[in-house]
């Protein structure tokens, strides 16, 4: 194992044999027989293991020198890992080093095998502490990437002010909050928004589509599984709920949870733990909890396909997201907005929207609320050859707009128009992937773009 070794003691002999011993051992060996430059050594060599003399003083064995020195390396790196060196008569002391910190002690004359296992031993615990801090700092970044976002609320229409107004009442809570809209309405913005200004702000919010996981992996996605739990299960898995500890959880579309599963959804909001497939220990829990649908859930369950009182758990407050079209000005302030950023992404300075294409964009019904205006405004981004982007640039058909669409009812059109929409946003224009992930042609692709007004 590659590893830097610093042996700090006053007797030159001494010095001379651990040298001996130990430089066939370890990957560098360091000496040092005054401790005054021993900060500087280990600040120069990264040092992972010291091995300190008690005592450096002639006639002088109270031991205090090497639990300052003790002191000094910890305060220093608390991973690297200190042995004690000592006499047969300072055991109290080393064993008072133990309690300050040291890792371990070892006595004069010293056993050669118990000397090298000790310092192997030593080595292993830095290496540990080393790759524990770099987990953490890994951890701190993945949440500061996580919970930051390139997504930012705009909107200065009447009914956002109404829904920010809710956002700021409510985060500094823990109530279970439920998210209401129509697709594309930002309903995942909002929850970061609240997350973003509640006292779990430093934690992670973990996102779960929960129309995306299957019935026959749902305890494991969410709860997690432990080795051995079923067939698969090579190691142990830390489900969603275990990953959101002490931040915000966000439920999207939990409508889609089958009813089968809703009894064990509604007993871990309950209890707040969960039991790991596999296990049957408990494991306490500590989430924001925020859902969000599409669907009209009261209706759901009056037609038995959702339990009531996991409704009641997963409501205490309901915010209702306005869909575009009711959002006034906002769709403008929302154009200018990515316009800015697919110029920048696309390399394309100085666009502008005329203002026949702004009126055009405002009298537009938009089904698919923000998300279809930000789609519009990358292809218009995209296809532009000028600076101004005129009505023509925008391909928008109200009359294919839905009289039902407020009820929720969608045609084969509308819903093949979305799926569209959405497989151009996740592959960001990317057109040969679009075709292939919906499994057409790029011409049968290009022809329902058309034929769809996208």
């Amino acid at each position: 194992m590659k590893s830097k070794i610093l042996v700090v003691d006053d007797n030159k002999s001494v010095l001379t044999a651990l040298e001996l011993l130990l430089q066939n051992e370890f990957g560098e060996l360091l000496t040092l027989q005054n401790p005054n430059s021993l900060l500087s050594v280990v600040r120069q060599n990264n040092i992972d293991v010291v091995l300190l003399d008690m005592n450096f003083k002639a006639g002088i064995n109270t031991g205090n020198e090497g639990i300052y020195w003790l002191h000094q390396i910890l305060n220093y790196d608390p991973s690297v890992s200190v042995v004690m060196i000592t006499a047969y008569g300072d055991i109290e002391l080393a064993v008072k080093a133990v309690k300050e910190g040291a890792f371990d002690f070892i006595l004069k004359p010293w056993n050669n095998n118990k000397l090298i296992s000790t310092l192997q031993a030593a080595l292993k615990l830095r290496k540990s502490k080393i790759e524990t801090d770099t987990y953490k700092n890994a951890a701190n970044m993945l949440k500061m990437e996580f919970n930051s976002s390139s997504k930012v609320l705009i909107g200065d229409s009447a009914p956002m002010k109404k829904v920010m107004e809710m956002v700021q009442k409510v985060a500094a809570t823990d109530a279970n909050i439920f998210i209401t809209g129509e697709n594309g309405t930002g309903k995942e913005l909002i929850a970061r928004e609240i997350h973003n200004l509640s006292k779990r702000k430093n934690e992670i919010m973990v996102s779960v589509d929960m129309g995306a996981i299957s019935e026959t992996l749902f305890e494991s996605e969410l709860f997690g599984h432990v080795k051995g739990a079923f067939t698969d299960a090579k190691k142990e898995h830390t489900g969603k709920f275990e990953t959101a500890n002490h931040g915000t959880l966000f439920l999207d579309e939990i409508a889609n949870l089958p009813l089968s599963l809703q009894a064990k959804m509604l007993r871990v909001i309950q209890t707040r733990s969960i039991t790991k497939l596999g296990s049957n220990k408990p494991v306490d829990i500590d989430i924001r909890l925020i859902s969000a649908s599409n669907k009209n859930i009261r209706n759901m369950v009056a037609e038995g396909s959702f339990r009531e009182d996991l409704l009641y758990r997963i409501n205490t407050i309901t915010i209702e997201l306005p869909p575009l079209r009711k959002r006034g000005n906002d769709i403008l302030l929302l154009a200018d907005f990515y316009l800015e950023q697919y110029a920048t992404k696309y390399d394309k300075p100085g666009l502008k929207i005329s203002k026949r294409a702004k009126n055009k964009l405002l009298n537009y019904k938009w089904p698919g609320n923000v998300r279809e205006l930000q789609h519009c405004i990358e292809k218009a981004v995209i296809l532009s050859e000028g600076n101004l982007l005129d009505e023509y640039s925008f391909s928008l058909d109200n009359q294919r707009i839905n009289p039902n669409k407020e009820t929720g009812i969608k045609t084969i059109e509308e819903m093949e128009k979305e799926m569209i929409l959405s497989a151009i946003h996740k592959e960001k224009g990317n057109m040969t992937a679009v075709a292939k992930n919906l499994g057409i042609t790029r011409q049968t692709l290009y022809n329902k773009m058309k034929r769809y007004g996208i």
